[in-house]
């Protein structure tokens, strides 16, 4: 008799054994998602397997804090990327909450991409996260001087540092 996978893994959309090491941590872990416009990020506690979202941050949220309105359909670039976790990494610090672990999901890794500018903004915020640092973004694109509409990135990110809630 042949076995068949479990469903969600035919999907592409769990992979088991890193799921069972990151609930094995009894850890909240932070979860970076993408989709075709926006990226988001969760601070997710785990208790007997069944996972709870404390709070979420997506990258719409960055318009409150001054991004361009023209600019509205770059917010899944490597700039909002960075500012999304520059964000969560702020509000789970000012909230006191326990320091995460990142869970990256079946993403392919590309280095310097979307989710290492997600990663950067988390260690930016102050969070310990262990990451490469040749996997990082560089300056110039984190900062969004490589966009055809450039982006007050310094604005956004003090505005970000200056929100207490």
């Amino acid at each position: 008799m042949k076995k068949v996978a479990k469903r969600r893994r035919r999907e592409g959309k769990t992979n088991y054994s890193k799921r069972i090491m990151l609930l094995k941590s009894e850890r909240p872990r932070v979860v970076f998602r993408r989709s075709n416009k926006y990226v988001a990020g969760q601070y997710v506690e785990s208790h007997d397997a069944q996972d709870k979202v404390i709070f979420g941050v997506d990258s719409r949220e960055l318009l409150k804090y001054g991004w361009p309105e023209e600019s509205k359909g770059s917010l899944k670039s490597v700039t909002a990327s960075y500012l999304t976790g520059y964000l969560i990494g702020q509000k789970i610090k000012n909230q006191g909450l326990e320091e995460p672990i990142v869970d990256l999901g079946m993403f392919k890794i590309k280095y310097k991409g979307r989710l290492f500018g997600f990663l950067k903004g988390l260690i930016d915020s102050g969070l310990n996260v262990e990451c490469k640092e040749e996997a990082l973004p560089g300056e110039e694109r984190i900062k969004g001087q490589h966009l055809k509409n450039k982006i007050a990135f310094d604005k956004i990110k003090s505005s970000i540092e200056n929100t207490k809630k």
